[in-house]
């Protein structure tokens, strides 16, 4: 109870958005999208403010909600999306701001998009993983090769309504596997010596991992 009354009360403190940003939240709620709740938005775009990124990368765009939030304060986003209803949908929402020359979205398989982003040299300063959640673990080695030192790699909603940490036998069969997966993503990514990560009991859970100084 506490809790909820806590995240209610931090949901009171944040901003409205803008009337278009406002209609896609109202959108999302009304058909059932996944997109980043209001204190992770607020996270991201103190994050976004912090970090300065020059480069972005989100793997999920889904109708392109944070992707035009990172269109405000990088010049070049690059999203990643399979499903191709929301790809057409957030075609239309990044032609509405008129952000085609800061966003490049990339349709397809994030797994193949990711190994070809690699194969062109891609580094990118901040990473957003907010797709697939069973593909977290997956993902991650390719991801981490677009890293360098000082990249951010932000995931959300790595505790899954707060229930990743339960007993695989008290998790619904459907959610049993993307449980035990998101607990080793998140193993991996605490133990990888290359990377320094913590995780916050924020929104639907975000961990936040940055690149290390490459060891000589």
């Amino acid at each position: 109870m506490d809790e909820m009354r806590i995240s209610e009360y931090l949901h009171s403190l944040e901003p409205d958005g803008s009337e278009f940003m406002e209609s896609l939240r109202a959108f999302a709620k009304e058909n059932d999208v996944p997109i980043v709740r209001r204190e992770t938005e607020s996270f991201l775009r103190t994050i976004c403010v912090l970090k300065k990124p020059e480069t972005i990368l989100e793997i999920g765009t889904a109708i392109a909600y944070s992707t035009t939030v990172f269109a405000e304060y990088c010049d070049s986003v690059v999203t990643l999306e399979n499903y191709e209803k929301r790809i057409t949908l957030a075609k239309e929402n990044i032609r509405a701001l008129g952000n085609e020359d800061r966003i490049t979205l990339i349709s397809g398989d994030a797994g193949e998009s990711l190994k070809g982003l690699s194969a062109e040299g891609r580094k990118f300063d901040m990473i957003f993983l907010d797709a697939a959640k069973g593909q977290y673990l997956t993902w991650l080695p390719d991801i981490k090769k677009l890293m360098k030192e000082g990249s951010v790699l932000i995931a959300d909603n790595v505790l899954q309504d707060n229930t990743v940490m339960e007993s695989r036998y008290t998790a619904a069969r459907r959610d049993r596997t993307t449980h035990e997966r998101m607990r080793e993503f998140l193993y991996q990514i605490k133990h990888d010596p290359s990377l320094q990560t913590t995780i916050m009991p924020l929104g639907d859970g975000v961990s936040v991992s940055v690149m290390r100084k490459t060891a000589l």
